[in-house]
């Protein structure tokens, strides 16, 4: 056969040396294979076994197994070796294990990977998956790898051949005498190298979830389960480092995507065999299974984390880092946004899951410490421990990390979802409250305990009433607020402000001990009384406010109708309630409070567009014994996620196949969207039934059972009570419904389901606790403030819930997804044991079977043309620079001319497929190394051409030199003697004299000219070193810093105009970052500067202040939004409670004064009625006096004859001189504490409506016109340091209004 070499005879239980390679013949395809694989196998039959001489020498004995198969695959070779040896026609060549280099693992050049694998033999069948009989099994195993190492060790010490890389199979031989199977169908080949289709009940290898597959012989060999299998890659992580995991402890298969055929048995038994091993991780493609240990693994160390950065991803075992790294260099290399999704049911390891990504991405960056200090604060104040979690996350958490140019983290955002709030209050029996209240009891030093008024021991709060502590949970609460301190100061958060958070977690352990009892007042009405009076003075001094207060806000309510306001006190159980609600509510406002405060600390300083990497941690699935509201938002949460997740990465997917024209098998995935619109659906959804009995006055447990009933009733997976379907279930109780959801069935009980939904508190606690001078408890509770008129409802928790998921779902399908599948292998929460069939029910709802299917048959990449030309276009002479051709066209010359072979590859209508994410790292390695190459060149370029400036700067200089040193020597001679001998000269020696004395003369005028040069050059030489100055010296870019470096004396008009020109940069710079609100605050704060500096003596305390404008909410006011619309003010400038001064005896009445772009507005302040409009229009000219009072008078153009005349038909409704009146009241004088802001505003309202500015009179007299009279006002001064409404004294005497400060 043409190429080939000699053939060694091998005789039985005699190993050979495999070589692929390629023969004019095609090999035949196994009949039995599916028509749609397109990159099968290359099978290597035993004609093509291909020993070296050197192998089997004349006489020599038989070697006790046959050697490894080597293939070899690296630039500039074709990844194929029968590509090589169709272009080259020479063999294939056989390397060493080179030695890892940089981040790729690659040696350059040339680049080679070797992969060593056994001939296995066809025919066996698969394993039982026995647990029964898991510790025998180990046992043999132990047993069988001593004797493997006493063999092998024999057997290297009398051959000269390479040790063996891995143990074998229990079934492969072991001694000479036994007899191995015959080699018959031994294949070698990456997953996208050959053409021929797989075949059935095979499995395949890979070194990667997204690499290349192995094909063994046969069915699944029995030692997948148990032992490590053959024709798994060895020897390529070799050199990684020291104590970093290999590919050579592998066991099972490391991708699932590589199994044939896929089923959720022999998915389950590849995970089964792995987990024995303490091999978690577990690919699916490019998505990853993680398995919870349940104990700590050597897994996560910084060797570990360094290996997977700098090592080549084929070379390592399955690891999550592996996926943040490929969830970094996509933000990083390819700049698109990137999310990391960990997905699972409660207590699969989610949370620790999160926190390795969090880590491998953030541990190399400077502020890393505050990123990665995130999760201690957050896991202190949301986590807890349930019944199947130690550590669960009873919120959902999305982080945002942004990046610089080299990668490096510099700053992210944290968003929280939806704090279990309940638990607070009430837990179920052998669960915990948030780790925050255990940590504080068992961490804090006795004196911090005793400014909280706190004891250590947990037996004395009711609300840690239901779980024991015992000592070894004592000790590690007692690490933990260590570490959360540690963290909290990390963050920047001062002993002062952690005290305050700490005091409000103090105030909830003793709200929740207050007790009342039940009192029968003298009108026969039901009160209640508090028993625990201590607690409550307690609780008032953590929260610096008085107990009559709080008192009167926990037992009594009041009630505002008609303008009177009616105080009736609470019962026993209605106070009880009362308390549990503040507690709730100080709580988790106390918790959105720290996010906030975590997101100050590792916000990006700088405003820039940058892409970003998303690590989702949300809840994960519960079914408890007793299943509420709470667990009803966790499922409906996870239904959501999952239904996006399978919509993102496996129907999009195919979609995009058939859309491109790809020849594709669609594989069916269940679909849960009925269960997601049975809980969202509007109007008939469960949540939309809780929202609409929730809104009902004296709506309760009952009416929400039958609305359930009556608008879910009829639904397939939803069963209640007399439900209407063929699949009803009677046996449900009867306050109770259940969904059947993807991951299982759940019952839910709908005791409490108004509340919880609502879960809001009284307007009485609101206003108590911002009465508080607590630092923190005015940002709590925003709405306690009585300057609020809103009356709006806050919104449920439902409505957050859908609300916060449809934000959530939009981000998802906005980024490259990664997916992260946590399992739980058991209930106990104990190691080494795997429950079947709770494994097996998280793969089918997972849908892993259906991943592993897609991501298998599918393509690891795909891009568009246009996309993948401009990314590899630099690969090939035909396509760089630049190709100005069609892209498909030149997208077909970019991969003739790389090593890859047409199989692994195919064109869409608008997208490159490519099979194998080897040959996607490879072309990324290609263009990293063209990258370097580029950068070479222009360093050569640059450098050269420096060096020969450099030069010729320097023989220039040494000419002058020489020059000017040769004239000055030639001048120390005698004059005399030179005169002499000019005299001396006759005839030709004169002529000679002569052309010498030019050419000194010459050569003057050559020195004069290099001495200008010189001095220019020292000129320019100081330019550039004050050029370079002002570089380094380069003042900040606040636009009020006066440093600027000195100039030289030759350039001081420059240096002037370099500061003038650096200012208005700067101050372009500054103003850039302003939107278009801030621009406009701005523009209000400079008008107000024009109008009141120096003229105004209140106005240098009003700098500081913002203007907010909207100080009363009145834009959300559903009342002034239909008056707006009717008189065509919508767009509010100013709104706030002020003085209206009376004309007749100067009395302050309040009103409430609004500034629209139209109009001027006085409103009543209860009732929003319009009393007096005065359009902008109308507003002629503004007084006010230079002192510290905070009078305005407002002047409105006065009435024309003809306007009086002609009647009020033609006035606008609701002006200031109505339809009725013939006669205007006149100007209008206001007092507020904002005197600066509504004259700036309106100034500038007056302004856009007028085309120029109304006159603003500032002075201690003025008159101002008051119907028919016209009234002089004077403003006098007692010296007063501040002036407040009490202390003006205004007086009416006839017509002169008098103001005395």
């Amino acid at each position: 056969m043409e190429g080939a070499a000699p053939l060694c005879q091998v005789a039985a239980g005699q190993r050979a040396l495999v070589r692929a390679e390629v023969h004019p013949a095609p090999l035949p395809a196994p009949p039995d294979s599916p028509p749609h694989v397109p990159n099968g196998p290359l099978v290597v039959t035993d004609a093509l076994l291909l020993p070296r001489s050197q192998d089997c020498p004349a006489g020599a004995g038989l070697p006790l197994s046959p050697p490894p198969i080597l293939t070899t695959f690296g630039r500039p070779r074709p990844l194929d070796p029968r590509v090589e040896y169709l272009r080259g026609r020479r063999a294939p060549k056989m390397v060493e294990a080179p030695a890892v280099r940089g981040r790729n693992g690659f040696t350059r050049p040339p680049r080679r990977v070797t992969f060593l694998v056994e001939a296995v033999p066809a025919g066996r069948a698969v394993p039982p998956l026995d647990e029964d009989e898991e510790e025998e099994e180990e046992e043999e195993e132990e047993e069988e790898d001593e004797e493997l190492r006493q063999l092998h060790h024999h057997h290297h010490h009398h051959n000269d051949t390479p040790a063996l890389p891995r143990r074998p199979s229990r079934h492969d031989p072991l001694t000479p005498d036994v007899q191995p199977p015959p080699p018959a169908d031994t294949a070698v080949s990456s997953r996208a190298m050959n053409p021929h289709p797989r075949t059935p009940g095979t499995v395949y290898k890979s070194g990667m979830g997204v690499g290349g597959r192995v094909l063994m012989g046969g069915q699944y060999h029995p030692s997948l389960g148990n032992t490590t299998p053959c024709g798994t890659l060895v020897g390529v992580g070799a050199g990684v480092g020291a104590g970093v995991a290999s590919l050579e402890g592998e066991v099972g298969v490391p991708d699932c995507a590589a199994l044939y055929p896929v089923s959720d048995e022999g998915l389950l038994h590849n995970l089964h065999s792995r987990y024995k091993r303490d091999q978690i991780y577990t690919y699916v493609g490019t998505a990853l299974i993680s398995v919870n240990p349940y104990r700590r693994l050597a897994l996560y160390t910084p060797d570990v984390l360094q290996a997977y950065r700098s090592s080549c991803v084929f070379q390592l075992p399955p690891h999550i880092y592996a996926v943040a790294d490929a969830a970094h260099r996509g933000v990083w290399e390819r700049n698109t946004d990137q999310l990391v999704v960990v997905a699972g049911e409660s207590g699969a390891g989610k949370t620790e899951a999160a926190k390795l990504v969090l880590q491998y991405v953030g541990d190399k960056s400077q502020p890393s410490p505050r990123l990665l200090q995130c999760n201690p604060v957050l896991e202190a104040f949301g986590n807890a421990r349930t019944r199947r979690n130690d550590n669960s996350s009873r919120f959902g958490k999305y982080m945002e990390l942004e990046f610089d140019f080299k990668g490096d983290p510099i700053g992210g955002t944290i968003t929280h979802y939806l704090l279990e709030r309940p638990r607070v209050t009430s837990q179920l029996p052998g669960e915990r409250n948030f780790h925050i209240f255990y940590q504080l009891l068992a961490g804090a030093d006795i004196q911090t305990l005793k400014s909280l008024k706190l004891q250590r021991n947990t037996e004395n709060y009711n609300l840690l009433h239901c779980t024991r502590l015992t000592p070894g949970d004592t000790q590690d609460d007692r690490v933990e607020f260590g570490i959360t301190k540690r963290a909290l100061d990390v963050l920047g958060m001062s002993w002062e402000e952690q005290l305050e958070v700490l005091k409000v977690v103090a105030a909830v352990l003793k709200l929740g001990n207050l007790t009342f009892t039940c009192v029968s007042n003298i009108d026969g009405t039901e009160g209640c009384v508090n028993e625990n009076a201590y607690e409550l003075h307690e609780v008032c001094d953590l929260l610096c406010c008085e107990v009559s207060s709080l008192s009167a806000a926990l037992q009594t309510r009041s009630v505002e109708a008609r303008g009177e306001t009616v105080v009736a006190e609470l019962s026993a159980t209605e106070a009880t309630r009362t308390r549990d609600a503040l507690c709730r509510a100080l709580y988790s406002r106390l918790f959105t409070w720290v996010v906030s405060r975590v997101n100050e600390a590792i916000k990006v300083k700088t405003l820039a567009r940058r892409k970003v990497l998303g690590i989702l941690d949300i809840f994960g699935f519960e079914i408890q014994e007793v299943n509420s509201f709470e667990q009803l938002v966790i499922n409906f949460c996870n239904e959501k996620l999952h239904q996006v997740l399978v919509e993102v990465t496996l129907r999009m997917v195919q979609e995009d196949y058939q859309r491109e024209g790809l020849e594709w098998a669609v594989v069916d995935v269940p679909s849960n969207t009925p269960v997601v619109e049975l809980i969202e659906q509007r109007q008939t959804g469960v949540l939309a039934v809780v929202e609409e009995v929730c809104s009902r006055v004296g709506g309760g447990t009952e009416a929400l059972l039958q609305q359930l009933s009556f608008s879910c009733g009829g639904h397939s997976l939803f069963d209640i009570k007399g439900a209407r379907h063929l699949h009803s279930d009677n046996n449900i109780p009867s306050d109770a419904f259940r969904i059947r959801h993807f991951a299982g069935p759940v019952t839910y009980s709908v005791a409490g389901f108004v509340e919880k939904n609502l879960d809001t508190i009284h307007r009485d606690l609101s206003r108590c606790m911002y009465r508080c001078q607590h630092r923190i408890l005015k940002e709590l509770f925003p709405e306690g403030n009585p300057r609020r008129t809103t009356l709006k409802r806050p919104a449920s928790v439902a409505t957050q819930v859908i609300i916060s998921v449809s934000a959530l779902t939009r981000t998802i399908r906005a980024k490259q997804t990664h997916l992260i599948t946590c399992i739980k292998p058991n209930e106990l929460k104990q190691p080494r044991i795997l429950e079947s069939a709770l494994v097996l029910h998280q793969i089918k709802y997972h849908g892993l079977v259906e991943q592993a299917r897609v991501r298998g048959e599918g393509w690891a990449y795909r891009s568009s043309h246009e996309v993948f030309l401009a990314r590899y276009g630099m690969l090939s002479l035909h396509t760089w620079p630049a190709w100005r051709g069609p892209p498909l066209e030149g997208c077909a010359l970019l991969l003739a001319d790389l090593p890859l072979t047409p199989s692994q590859y195919t064109f869409g209508r608008t997208k490159v497929f490519i099979k194998s994410q080897r040959a996607v790292h490879e072309l990324e390695e290609y263009r990293r190394e063209r990258f370097e190459d580029l950068a070479i060149l222009v360093q050569k370029t640059y450098r050269g051409w420096r060096d020969r400036r450099h030069y010729r700067a320097l023989r220039a200089a040494q000419l002058t030199i020489a020059t000017c040193w040769r004239s000055w020597k030639a001048k120390q001679q005698n004059p005399e003697e030179q005169k002499e001998k000019r005299i001396a000269l006759k005839g030709w020696n004169f002529f000679i004299v002569a052309r010498e004395e030019y050419r000194q003369l010459k050569q003057k005028r050559r020195v004069e000219w290099a001495a200008a040069v010189i001095q220019l050059s020292y000129v320019n030489y100081q330019r550039w070193r004050y050029m370079v100055r002002v570089l380094e010296e380069m003042p900040s870019d606040s636009p009020i810093d006066a440093s600027w470096p000195p100039p030289p004396p030759s350039m001081t008009e420059v240096g002037m105009l370099l500061r003038r020109l650096h200012h208005k940069w700067r101050c372009h710079r500054y103003r850039l970052q302003f939107d278009q609100t801030a621009r406009n605050r701005m523009r209000e704060k400079v008008t107000a500067s024009i109008i009141f500096k120096e003229r105004k003596a209140s106005y240098s305390k009003s700098v500081s202040h913002p203007f907010l404008g909207d100080y009363v909410r009145l834009r959300q006011n559903g009342q002034w939004k239909k008056l707006a619309s009717e008189t065509n003010d919508q767009y509010v400038v100013f709104a706030d409670i002020v003085n209206k001064i009376t004309r007749s005896a100067g009395k302050f009445v309040p009103i409430l004064l609004a500034l629209s772009t139209n109009s001027l507005l006085i409103l009543d302040q209860r009732t929003l009625q319009v009393k007096y409009r005065i359009p902008a229009l109308e507003i002629q000219r503004i007084s006010l006096s230079p002192f510290l009072d905070d009078i305005a008078v407002l002047h409105v153009k006065p009435p024309s004859p003809t306007t009086d005349l002609g009647g009020s038909q033609n006035l606008n409704p609701g002006c200031l001189f109505g339809s009725d009146e013939v006669k205007r009241k006149g100007d209008l004088v206001l007092q507020t504490g904002h005197v600066i802001e509504v004259v700036t505003k309106l100034f500038l309202v007056v302004q856009n409506a007028t085309g120029k500015p109304p006159d603003v009179n500032i002075s201690t007299e003025f008159d101002a016109n008051f119907g028919q009279h016209s009234v002089l006002f004077t403003f006098k001064t007692a010296g007063l340091a501040e002036v407040v409404p009490g202390q003006i004294r205004i007086m009416r005497r006839h017509n002169r209004m008098e103001v005395v400060l």
